[in-house]
């Protein structure tokens, strides 16, 4: 991790929180489900359809995005429905698709 001001003055729980929070986000349908709940709250019915991943697998990374902060949920009825409760996530998101653009531009440059 580069130093900056902020990452000199962290604490190894902290650090520990920041890992965590990657971890969250190391697996594509976590992100997938992320992407279509920045349109706003969907129920798991919903994100099953949008992702096209099964029932069990959505519960199951849905559980884990909640567990890290990033989605709050609510109960109505029989349904559960989903919303971002850290929208954050998505400047970060930001920035790593704006770092990836610039290095597919400079491998385009070099092997195009």
């Amino acid at each position: 991790m580069p130093k900056t001001r902020t990452s000199a003055k962290l604490s190894d729980a902290a650090i520990e929180l920041i890992a965590a929070r990657f971890r969250a986000l190391s697996e594509p349908t976590r992100l997938k489900l992320l992407m279509v709940l920045e349109e706003g709250e969907k129920s798991v019915t919903e994100l099953v359809q949008a992702t096209g991943a099964t029932q069990t697998n959505v519960s199951r990374q849905l559980g884990i995005l909640t567990t890290a902060g990033l989605l709050a949920r609510r109960k109505s009825g029989l349904s559960v429905f989903y919303r971002i409760a850290d929208p954050g996530i998505f400047d970060l998101c930001g920035h790593v698709c704006k770092s990836l653009q610039k290095r597919l531009a400079k491998e385009n440059a070099i092997f195009g």
